[in-house]
């Protein structure tokens, strides 16, 4: 049974083209009827993975190909979703390594490719997007080659296959120079070069739960591949922990294998088979869940640490509870919780009067992303500005670094690098990329890194790209100075008058438009001097009984700057909150009358 399955992940760097690929290989097998509409990006089913375009929960789906089952697995490019990654390569036996045709192997390919490598995969390369304009497909692949060298890819790894592809039109070719149909070359490659899965049938059964998500029918579902003998629905099964303690006893209530994108019950499942079971209320992540007879936990990799921490405490602003239902400390805490234990990427604890909690994470996407899917459900909640976790080794400080490479054209690479040697960046590398294009890789610490991104669009008009991945813990490298301006701060509650705002501009760029609720200590601008400033937008034109042409002036104030809820969290300095509303974002002073400002800034002076 095991020959005609294969388990295989598809890994690559973000926006390279893995969900569209899945597709079309979707597509082409026949899963769906010819006149069934489908959705671009099926496997990014998430509101928030379909708006953003990311991928961000790894999700398993399977097709048949000439009498093979071919299980896929379409993981995560983003650096921060790297946990994902880590672990659906336990259960692939081989992996698809997609690189841009113009882009080459950039910081987060890197990152999975080593996974990959570590765990004795051999990878089928795809240069993907062969039909851009800039595609440079054979300096990618000697690219692909030696970043394969540096990361010490043994012989059999280095001798890797290579398919040039198009996985939005649906066609792949070994030469640059054969017809372009299908995707038929890669699915007949996957059969012929990815082994299938091994395992001692005859052996108790056993899996290794690595994604963990709810049902709103069937409850926990652990989703995991089978390593060792089969089993069937009602029996029985313990949980192992990776330091071998039992976590606990329970039943296979359900079965179900992956049809599509679909789960399917099924009565019995076998060695190497992708499975989703249901019956286990406390088994998590990492856990083994095997047949009573197993003794030992099967061997799981350590998941690479959180890096970067906000604080999330109850929203106190005179506008709490007025546009989320959700807003006690319990119910925070509770959802929370919930996502530490679905998400191993994600740390949890929480303040001694247990009404603030702090998040670990990757990073500020990771982060974000989990606040954003919060205030959805209807949270209401305040948030701090990111801070990096600090370790202790050796008796000296250290902090998380990463590499940043950087795309950007010739004419603002000087003030890239200005910019980043400001935030205590080292620059490594520096090279010609071709079309007027520098490629540029530093390694920079996290702090540095937090709120940059903005400020980088800035500086390069929107053309530069910008990678970052975690690289190591470095010693701690000093004070790295903020270079934001003051903040213009509400001084009364009620709605903003376009009037005031207009005759404010002067002064900086305004957050509220017209008939913005604000309230006092609400940042509703960016001061153009260093300071704090306090004003009034709620003034409106006084009244006269005067009309004549001359004294009425037209007031259009500016548009608003609008920025992202990650924008928001890195703009905001250590004395500030988000306020994350389901309808509302606003930022905050973390005392909002003026005279407890005052107190506490003399009290850290």
């Amino acid at each position: 049974m095991t020959q005609n399955l294969r388990n295989i992940a598809i890994i690559a760097h973000v926006d390279h083209g893995k969900t569209t690929l899945i597709d079309s290989i979707m597509k082409q097998s026949g899963m769906f009827r010819e006149n069934q509409a489908v959705d671009v990006c099926v496997m990014d089913s998430g509101d928030l993975e379909k708006e953003r375009g990311i991928t961000i929960l790894a999700k398993p789906t399977s097709v048949q190909w000439e009498g093979t089952r071919i299980n896929i697995i379409d993981t995560p490019g983003h650096a921060d979703f790297g946990g994902e990654v880590e672990r659906v390569l336990h259960m692939a036996d081989g992996v698809i390594l997609l690189t841009d045709a113009a882009e080459g192997p950039m910081p987060q390919t890197k990152f999975v490719l080593g996974k990959a490598l570590q765990q004795g995969l051999k990878p089928i390369v795809i240069i993907n997007k062969i039909d851009r304009a800039d595609e440079r497909a054979e300096e990618v692949v000697d690219e692909v080659f030696d970043l394969f060298v540096s990361l010490d890819a043994n012989d059999d790894q280095l001798d890797f296959p290579i398919l040039y592809a198009s996985g939005r039109d649906g066609w792949c070719v070994k030469e640059l120079s054969d017809p372009r149909d299908n995707l038929h070359p890669l699915l007949d490659l996957v059969v012929e070069h990815v082994p299938a899965p091994e395992g001692d049938k005859d052996a108790p059964f056993a899996m290794l739960a690595t994604l963990l998500d709810s049902d709103p029918f069937l409850g926990r579902c652990l989703t995991g591949r089978v390593i060792q003998g089969s089993a069937k629905v009602n029996d029985t099964v313990k949980a192992i922990g990776l330091d071998g303690s039992i976590v606990e006893n329970g039943r296979l209530t359900k079965l179900l294998t992956f049809d599509g994108t679909e789960r399917v019950p099924v009565s019995e499942v076998k060695v190497g088979d992708i499975i989703c079971i249901a019956g286990l209320s406390k088994a998590s992540v990492a856990d083994t869940i095997g047949a009573p007879a197993l003794v030992e936990p099967v061997e799981s990799t350590p998941i690479d640490p959180a890096t970067m921490a906000v604080e999330i405490t109850v929203n106190d602003s005179p506008f709490a509870g007025k546009e989320g239902k959700k807003v006690t400390s319990t119910a925070i805490r509770e959802r929370l919780l919930a996502e530490a234990e679905v998400n191993v990427a994600i740390t949890f604890s929480e303040s001694d009067g247990k009404d603030a909690f702090e998040i670990g994470g990757r990073g500020e996407l990771q982060l974000g992303v989990l606040i954003e899917t919060m205030r959805r459900e209807g949270f209401e909640m305040t948030v701090s500005r990111p801070k990096v976790l600090f370790k202790e080794e050796n008796g000296e400080r250290t902090e998380p670094v990463e590499e940043v490479t950087i795309d950007v054209d010739e004419e603002y690479s000087s003030t890239v690098v200005d910019k980043m040697s400001r935030r205590k960046a080292d620059m490594t590398d520096m090279r010609a990329s071709g079309a007027g294009k520098t490629r540029i890789t530093f390694l920079a610490p996290s702090r540095g890194l937090i709120g940059y991104q903005s400020q980088f669009m800035t500086d390069t008009r929107g053309t530069g790209v910008f990678n970052r991945v975690f690289h190591s813990y470095a010693p701690y490298k000093g004070d790295i100075p903020q270079r934001r301006k003051g903040a213009l701060i509400s001084n009364d509650q009620g709605q903003a008058v376009a009037y005031a705002i207009f005759n404010l501009q002067d002064r900086g760029v305004m957050f509220v438009a017209h008939q913005d609720p604000v309230y006092e200590g609400m940042i509703v601008g960016e001061h153009s001097r260093e300071n704090d400033l306090e004003i009034n937008v709620l003034k409106g034109k006084k009244l006269t009984n005067v009309r004549a042409s001359g004294t009425d002036e037209a007031t259009t104030p500016t548009p608003p700057r609008i920025m992202s809820l990650e924008e928001m969290m890195a703009y905001i300095n250590e004395d500030e909150l988000l306020e994350v509303t389901p309808e509302s974002l606003r930022l905050r002073k973390r005392f909002l009358c003026p005279h407890e400002r005052k107190k506490a800034s003399r009290a850290a002076g």
